[in-house]
């Protein structure tokens, strides 16, 4: 079911707090514990804050496929593999941090002045099927604030061990 304005508004209030909460989050990281991971298979914090990184200039990309393009196809992509393949530990903590920023701040704009119709305009999925500008909302109005969580779950196991 299609959201309401205000229901809306409010997810793009979210989205545009995400960077903050990230940052939140990170400030009470040691230095220590940057690199350390919870478990096997388990991202560190270093590892969170390049994955939001990659993430939100893919949910970049997406949404302007979605509002520009005339049969949009959104690719997914495999977020391990990534971490892995691109060796998320040896890429720099402030420049991803700063990617965060600037792409929601370049981004809060355009969903601000959206239409109706814009918000209703569908695209497919590479891996799950139709995927819409409300979809797309949804997803992102949430990521940096499950990231956020997670950081401060790492934290807890790391002071715990």
């Amino acid at each position: 079911m299609p959201f309401t304005p205000a229901e809306r508004a409010a997810m793009i209030e979210r989205y545009e707090r995400g960077p903050a909460l990230l940052k939140a989050a990170l400030a009470k990281v040691p230095r220590d514990a940057l690199q350390w991971r919870p478990g096997p298979k388990r991202w560190s914090v270093h590892e969170i804050i390049v994955h939001c990184a990659d993430s939100e200039t893919n949910g970049h990309g997406r949404l302007r496929f979605l509002l520009a393009e005339q049969k949009p196809v959104i690719q997914g992509y495999d977020q391990d593999r990534w971490s892995e393949t691109l060796d998320y530990h040896s890429l720099p903590l402030e420049p991803a941090l700063a990617t965060v920023e600037a792409v929601r701040a370049n981004t809060v704009p355009i969903l601000k002045r959206m239409t109706d119709a814009q918000w209703r305009r569908i695209g497919q999925h590479s891996e799950s099927g139709p995927y819409a500008a409300e979809d797309w909302l949804a997803i992102y109005a949430e990521h940096l604030e499950r990231h956020s969580r997670q950081i401060e779950r790492n934290l807890v196991a790391w002071t715990d061990r």
